[in-house]
């Protein structure tokens, strides 16, 4: 090796942090982690707050638009199975939402809430998003993507899940 020529430029430590490149690592899924966790509270509560969605009949309707893509969804099954009750799916994609945009943001069972966030991504894809062409202006198959890293990374920095971990830690290395 030539004298002077450095190898630790993205594993050296000063002053006990890792370099840029090891926080830009640990980071990376922080940005995903808050605009999935904000994007999906704000969907919650916006079908919450509407006074037309959580209906099963009528302009705007979470029934009517379920009729609207009945025929031209992947699985019309599914679209059936929420048709037997809109209101009642409305409410549950509402809740569910909120539920996966809080646990997401905050990194409590972030996993969990990932797979969350994947299944209603999947399930407004098969149904709500099928019939775009081209298929790459349906959103609902890009947040489906963008799901899978939080499912296998979780929430590493800045949540509650890595808190309860360092505390698990702590307790073992007392014993």
């Amino acid at each position: 090796m030539a004298h002077g020529m450095r190898t630790d430029t993205h594993t050296s430590y000063v002053n006990g942090r890792g370099s840029w490149r090891d926080n830009a690592q640990r980071f990376a899924l922080l940005p995903l982690r808050i605009f999935l966790g904000v994007t999906f509270i704000y969907a919650g509560l916006d079908k919450l707050t509407n006074s037309a969605i959580l209906h099963a009949t009528g302009s705007g309707s979470i029934g009517e638009q379920m009729r609207g893509v009945r025929d031209i969804s992947a699985i019309p099954a599914m679209v059936d199975l929420a048709l037997k009750n809109p209101a009642g799916f409305g409410y549950a994609i509402a809740f569910g939402e909120l539920a996966v945009g809080i646990g997401t943001l905050i990194g409590l069972l972030a996993r969990l809430a990932a797979v969350g966030g994947m299944l209603i991504s999947l399930s407004l894809w098969l149904t709500v998003s099928w019939a775009t062409e081209p298929y790459y202006l349906g959103n609902d198959l890009a947040y489906l993507m963008a799901w899978l890293p939080l499912v296998l990374a979780g929430a590493s920095v800045f949540s509650v899940d890595a808190m309860l971990a360092a505390r698990r830690r702590a307790r073992g290395g007392l014993s």
